[in-house]
């Protein structure tokens, strides 16, 4: 079960990407932002900030979970990335409600995202240079 781990939380991630989408989708239509503006009001503004940074932050941990569970670091990298799903939601959760309060959420994902970037390191070291 835990080798199939990065699949699940990859698909977990683009789940929340969609969900990050349709949020913003929503506060457009509820709150009159028209395309292509991408500010107006503060609600808006904070659904359009979470799904930007959250893109942004996939950008670099998908790569990583990937490489490290290629290398034989499969099951940490999916207990990482269960750990940096996690910390995704409750970033996007705060900052929608209080953009003082994302740090949290900001802070273990970023360690999460760190985790699997030693493991991506460490199992394609041990590939490469035969450790």
């Amino acid at each position: 079960m835990l080798e199939q781990l990065p699949a699940v939380v990859t698909l977990l991630a683009i789940l929340l990407l969609a969900a990050t989408a349709m949020m913003v989708g929503r506060a457009r239509m509820r709150y009159g932002i028209q395309a292509p503006a991408t500010s107006g009001h503060p609600a808006f503004d904070r659904a359009f900030r979470v799904q930007m940074n959250t893109l942004e932050a996939s950008v670099l941990f998908l790569p990583t979970l990937w490489l490290a569970a290629h290398f034989g670091m499969d099951r940490w990298a999916g207990i990482a990335g269960i750990a940096w799903i996690v910390a995704r939601v409750w970033y996007a959760s705060a900052y929608m409600r209080d953009p003082a309060k994302r740090e949290g959420g900001f802070m273990l994902g970023t360690l999460a995202w760190l985790a699997t970037l030693v493991l991506a390191f460490v199992g394609t070291g041990r590939a490469v240079f035969g450790a």
